[in-house]
């Protein structure tokens, strides 16, 4: 059975640059960044001032009132994507397929506003007054369970937790759990609404957002004068299924996912490990897993975040595992339009790389103005390129030490 195949039959997205995955990726294609003043905390009280932030999202389109208000705003966005990527792989998950249909969804922080406001009614007036739903809004896996509960999908239902490689390590597990012959369907990406006072403050005082004022340029991965990452929220899932599966109900074949490589760096607990390494080994690995050529990858997402290490050891890696190659590649951190997702970041770049295969078109890396004798690939500076592409590999690294690529190839019988 671990030789299924498996293939991308529907995506939903909730996103900085839009609400859904058309108006998210047209959006990315023309370079339109998300990222604006934040409006979620107070930014006098913080050195960033800067934020990739939903806007207009409204939980009823997608559930009932009193249901959101159980759910923290990650599980929100959540359901939402799952809704609309069910619907768009025309899914009917009925008794005949509950069983076989799982749903795998990380987050890195789960619900962050939750615990902030639970907290605080506890320190003022005592523990009668926190809700009874506060341990099932926080914890990461409720965005699974809830979407599980929502669609009725009865099969293996889990969360990845591995910072921000989390939405890429539960789509790469997604897919070895079909390709093992556990589920035939799987529904899986990432979740993340991490635009709190806490959350700000943790990232703020490690010195890793950036500082720049203007929105506009304030995330700029591979530039020189790159000063920190701009953190974002959203959610973005797959439906991934056998071939076998998609073909008999004749759905609409985006992409085939072939590889996925998961390694850890054993080295810092937010450092990258020197040169990339560990991050090479898991594009490596990811490579044999999918058993394509290195020269077949015409195109990388990068991790990209807009940090002085990441982007520097990230290019290394790069150039470690594709020789003379990386300089035929295109590579682009996606993140210079939506902000970095954390936890969901992997799973909305996933979805930007099926839509590159299906589309020829080759997303810019955005704010692209400086060169660093440190990073020296072609970044796709600015615009958008229309190539023609065949396999795509995403990045995505996590504090901890986590390490993922996935490899998705343009489906051919």
């Amino acid at each position: 059975m671990n030789n299924r195949r498996v293939v991308v039959t529907g995506m939903g997205a909730v996103t900085p640059v839009g609400n859904d995955v058309d108006t998210m990726w047209n959006n990315i294609r023309s370079g339109q960044s998300g990222i604006d003043f934040v409006t979620k905390v107070n930014p006098d009280d913080f050195p960033a001032k800067i934020a990739g932030e939903v806007k207009d999202f409204d939980p009823t389109n997608y559930m009932d009132k009193r249901d959101a208000k159980r759910m923290d705003l990650f599980t929100q966005y959540a359901v939402a994507s799952s809704m609309m990527a069910v619907k768009d792989a025309d899914l009917d998950i009925n008794e005949d397929i509950a069983d076989r249909t799982g749903v795998w969804i990380g987050s890195g922080i789960g619900g962050m506003a939750t615990y902030e406001e639970q907290f605080r009614k506890f320190m003022d007036r005592g523990y009668r007054r926190v809700s009874p739903f506060f341990v099932p809004m926080m914890i990461p896996d409720m965005a699974a369970g809830q979407v599980s509960i929502i669609l009725g999908a009865k099969g293996i239902n889990s969360c990845t937790v591995t910072a921000c490689a989390s939405g890429a390590n539960s789509i790469g597990d997604a897919y070895k759990v079909i390709q093992r012959g556990d589920a035939d369907y799987m529904i899986t990406g990432g979740a993340e609404a991490p635009i709190t006072n806490m959350a700000f403050a943790g990232f703020s005082s490690a010195k890793a957002l950036s500082t720049t004022e203007d929105p506009n340029t304030a995330s700029r991965p591979f530039d020189l004068n790159r000063n920190g990452f701009v953190m974002g929220e959203g959610a973005a899932i797959l439906v991934l299924e056998t071939l076998e599966s998609a073909q008999k109900r004749g759905a609409k074949i985006y992409a085939e996912i072939v590889g996925y490589g998961s390694t850890g760096d054993a080295y810092h607990i937010t450092a990258p490990a020197p040169e990339g390494e560990g991050a090479a080994r898991a594009m490596k690995q990811a490579l044999d897993n999918a058993d394509v050529d290195k020269t077949d990858v015409g195109y990388i997402n990068a991790h990209g975040t807009s940090t002085e290490l990441n982007d520097k050891f990230e290019t290394h890696a790069v150039k470690t595992i594709f020789g003379d190659h990386a300089y035929d590649l295109a590579v682009s951190s996606t993140k210079s339009m939506t902000g970095h997702l954390l936890g969901s970041a992997g799973a909305v770049e996933s979805v930007i790389s099926v839509k590159t295969l299906t589309d020829g078109i080759i997303p810019p890396t955005i704010n692209y103005e400086n060169e660093d004798p440190d990073c020296d690939l072609y970044y796709v500076p600015n615009k958008a390129i229309e190539q023609n592409v065949d396999v795509v590999m995403t990045n995505s690294l996590g504090f901890g030490g986590h390490n993922v690529s996935l490899i998705f190839k343009k489906y051919n019988e």
